[in-house]
């Protein structure tokens, strides 16, 4: 078929299954926009900023396991996606940014709103593309796509000159992909497999470890499996929340600096840990060399660039988490760990998740109700700080693609726009962002967005007049001197801002207002729904190890 580059864009993500993009319009995109008017079956969002839309596609792209595409101009507008790219490429979200750039023969000559937008996001995507010849936008397209979904997740961008959407091609879409250089390895070696098998049929005191890679992978039926029948207490990391039932008898929550205090426990007193789709970060480990001190370590992952980066690694094993844990699933023994399970329990009794009854409202308790008000089942998505923390502890998830965060860039405004992506992707399902109210400012102009296309998103504000988590940090560690974080001046009114956007907005001071605003706030159905809620200042998350500290120097009130 004959057609423009930009209607070969159009027709290229038909063929890719894409049924929304998330973007805004800009001179470069004049060609896609047009092509765009008479399309019916993919439906294109107006976001109200470009960091919107890569967020949108992000929390599309988590929440239904699908690719999140977003859309943006030259210059400015590509720019504007960086932030959201680099938090898909920290996560490993599977995404497709297009960017419009300049005509070919403007390239490198400073032309209006011209950046190198490639060059940019060379270090926080996967792979991208300058496409220079319409002809090649139905193999790139192809390629983007087929990379952004295999192996280890992650976003591509593709940049198209005004001149290539302009012109045009013969448009045949490929049916397969050759990339040489670019083959994942899915099948985890045999007799890695097997030794790995062997390490945990002996141990005595075996923790599993799992990372966003076991949602990433599907992989959550067979971790089930697999810790039911070896007898494995399992933590799971920020991105890993909901890859395994938070309320099962062998859940340990989440680990590190604000985790469980048993889940840390546990992972210092092991013998075996069985660390999966997990990058093994900092904010978990904490000291390297003290860290899990009397561990052996088995590391699955598809990244073989991960393995051994950060801890020794006694075991390691390349491949898909799911096909991985399947094989081991058939090679481990069935297994009993008494003494384990009997000091993990003791752990549990002794030191539970809890905050103290005191002044003001306690920003735990507004999450432990809306959990209530939920029965669990909500997407959850958060912003970054004490309020993503706190969502962290007291939301147990029961199921993958639950709990929406920026886990390794901790991306401020984060929360709402994912918010927005999850509803599209689950428009039966009941979104929460958790929000605090510093990082809600940062992207609140997509309000707008949620009341134009009637999304239901409840947004659960927990205004404390800070910036929170670095208003701790200060407190803690910097002798009090709050310098540059007391934000209760200039805070505007939640209520009336939501009110002028068209929403609802709600305001709670008082802990016996919390359960009627919440009921409230879950039976709008035709607009999103903001609870300013008023907490206690000087709240603090906890558990806390110290940056760079270790487990016995874990704060615990």
């Amino acid at each position: 078929m004959k057609m423009t580059g930009a209607q070969a864009l159009i027709e290229s993500l038909r063929c890719e299954g894409v049924e929304i993009i998330f973007g805004y319009p800009g001179g470069v995109l004049l060609p896609v926009y047009d092509a765009l008017y008479d399309v019916t079956d993919i439906r294109h969002i107006l976001v109200r900023h470009e960091q919107g839309a890569a967020h949108m596609a992000d929390g599309y792209a988590r929440a239904s396991g699908k690719v999140g595409v977003c859309l943006a101009t030259s210059g400015p507008g590509a720019t504007n996606l960086v932030t959201g790219i680099a938090t898909a490429y920290m996560d490993s979200v599977p995404m497709v940014a297009i960017t419009g750039q300049v005509s070919t023969f403007a390239i490198g000559k400073d032309a209006f709103q011209e950046a190198d937008i490639t060059g940019i996001t060379l270090p926080i995507t996967k792979h991208n593309y300058l496409v220079t010849d319409p002809a090649d936008l139905p193999r790139v397209m192809k390629e983007a796509f087929h990379i952004a979904r295999t192996g280890r997740p992650g976003p591509v961008l593709v940049d198209i000159p005004k001149d290539v959407s302009a012109g045009h091609l013969d448009f045949a879409y490929p049916e397969k992909v050759q990339l040489r250089g670019y083959r994942p390895t899915r099948t985890g070696h045999p007799r890695m497999i097997e030794r790995a098998a062997e390490m945990i049929n002996a141990a005595e005191r075996p923790v599993f470890y799992g990372g966003g890679g076991v949602i990433s992978a599907e992989a959550h039926d067979e971790l089930l499996a697999l810790a039911e029948r070896a007898d494995l207490p399992v933590t799971m990391t920020l991105m890993g929340k909901g890859g395994f039932p938070e309320e099962h008898e062998l859940c340990l929550g989440m680990p590190g600096m604000h985790g469980t205090a048993y889940a840390n426990y546990a992972l210092h007193e092991a013998d075996v840990i069985i660390a999966v789709g997990t990058r093994i970060d900092d904010r978990v480990t904490g000291k390297l060399d003290m860290f899990a001190p009397n561990a052996k370590f088995i590391h699955i992952d598809i990244d073989p660039a991960e393995i051994g980066k950060n801890v020794p690694v006694a075991l390691p094993i390349v491949g898909d988490v799911k096909h991985v844990l399947g094989a081991l699933l058939k090679r481990v023994a069935e297994a009993k760990h008494p003494e384990w399970r009997a000091t993990v329990a003791q752990w549990k009794r002794k030191y539970p998740l809890r905050w103290k009854d005191g002044a003001g409202l306690k920003p735990q308790y507004v999450i432990h109700e809306i959990h209530r008000a939920t029965k669990g089942e909500a997407i959850i998505t958060t912003e970054v700080g004490q309020n993503q923390m706190w969502a962290a502890q007291y939301y147990p998830c029961q199921r993958p693609r639950q709990f929406l965060s920026s886990g390794g860039l901790g991306t401020m405004g984060y929360g709402f726009p994912a918010a927005i992506g999850a509803q599209f992707a689950c428009p039966d399902r009941v979104v929460w962002d958790i929000a605090g109210d510093g990082s809600i400012q940062m992207n609140i102009q997509e309000m707008a967005t949620a009341v134009v296309n009637k999304l239901p998103v409840k947004i659960a504000v927990l205004n404390n007049g800070y910036l929170g988590m670095v208003r701790q940090w200060q407190t803690l560690f910097y002798h009090g001197r709050l310098s540059y974080t007391d934000i209760a001046v200039g805070t505007p009114d939640f209520v009336k801002l939501a009110e002028a956007y068209g929403a609802v907005g709600l305001r709670v001071t008082e802990e016996a207002e919390v359960r009627p605003a919440i009921k409230q706030a879950m039976a709008v159905k035709d607009r999103p729904c903001l609870i300013d809620f008023v907490v206690a200042r000087d709240e603090n998350v906890m558990p806390m190890v110290p940056a760079g500290g270790t487990i016995a120097e874990m704060l615990l009130d």
